[in-house]
């Protein structure tokens, strides 16, 4: 019997779930017992987004800072404080799993940039990150705020009154894309069906859009 127990704790140690209160959306966003968190301080590849590696080729880095914040928080209880609502309405916090700090974790592990423009309580972990060459330090990468500043640029001049966020209807309802949305090219907006166009996210949000749920 204590064998048989010795193989079952290890398969179920192989597949951690995470706790029926937590979900992740993506490399810096997290939904605990039905609020939706933005993490505090960092930033992660966009879903669009390909980060270079070491060995000259490219990988979308956005599954690999997804996965590690799964890691993060498989099986704990999670809290996360509140420092005020995003312009998407989601509060902003540094969130803690079980005693380690989540926003911290990712960006020495080399999983999120210090996204410097809000707080730069993450700059010196950062530095360390990239003496070591994790993660999105391996090679030089072009910042997440960069990647979305250029795509937006570019849908500015493609979209009606310079306005490129696609309000989208289809079955899963409502939904947004901005131009760093890997589906933006595929989105087609048809004003017969009550689609749109927005001038920025707030906009669509207020409208009555959601953004597309990436997590699982």
């Amino acid at each position: 019997m204590h064998i048989i127990r010795i193989i079952l704790l290890v398969l179920l140690s192989a597949q951690p779930a995470l706790s029926a209160d937590v979900r992740v959306v993506d490399g810096d966003t997290l939904i605990v017992s039905g609020n939706r968190y933005r993490l505090h301080g960092i930033d992660t590849p966009e879903h669009g987004q390909k980060c270079k590696k070491a060995n000259g080729g490219s990988w979308r880095y956005v599954s690999a800072a997804t996965k590690a914040l799964q890691a993060i928080v498989a099986g704990k209880s999670v809290k996360c404080d509140n420092r005020g609502i995003d312009d998407y309405g989601r509060i902003i916090a540094v969130c803690i799993a079980d005693g380690i700090n989540i926003n911290e974790t990712l960006i020495r592990d080399g999983f999120a940039w210090a996204f410097t423009k809000f707080s730069r309580d993450y700059v010196a972990l950062e530095q360390g990150a990239r003496d070591r060459k994790s993660g999105i330090w391996q090679a030089d990468t072009e910042t997440p705020w960069a990647f979305r500043a250029k795509r937006w640029e570019v849908g500015e001049q493609t979209s009606p009154e310079g306005c490129p966020i696609k309000g989208n209807i289809s079955k899963n309802g409502m939904i947004y894309h901005a131009p760093w949305s890997p589906w933006y090219s595929r989105t087609k907006i048809s004003l017969k069906k009550g689609e749109r166009w927005f001038c920025s996210e707030k906009e669509a949000l207020e409208a009555g859009w959601r953004a597309p749920l990436w997590g699982g």
